[in-house]
């Protein structure tokens, strides 16, 4: 056998019981309660996490455009104009800066 198609086939079928097992993972989580609250506010949590580590290790540049961020975020209520605020704004400052 060529070991392209056997490296190949060893992806795709590791690929294919990541996901089942993924989705027989999660067909056992409830719907509502704890577990299911906690689960929801996940995202969210990770993306502050990271978001914290990277604003410690940042310069003035990546601060002002996190405010940049937070105020698009409060006056538009919008994740896509809250991220395209946030990204430009650090785009145009490493610019100047």
């Amino acid at each position: 056998m060529d070991e392209h198609f056997v490296v190949i086939t060893g992806l795709a079928l590791g690929t294919f019981a990541i996901r089942f097992g993924g989705y027989l993972i999660g067909a056992g989580i409830p719907a509502s309660g704890p577990w299911a609250q906690a689960l929801q506010a996940l995202p969210g949590c990770l993306i502050a996490a990271l978001l914290a580590v990277i604003l410690v290790q940042a310069g003035p540049a990546e601060w002002t455009a996190a405010t940049v961020a937070l105020a698009a975020a409060i006056l538009s209520r919008s994740l896509p104009l809250t991220m395209l605020a946030g990204v430009a704004a650090v785009w145009l400052l490493r610019g100047l800066v």
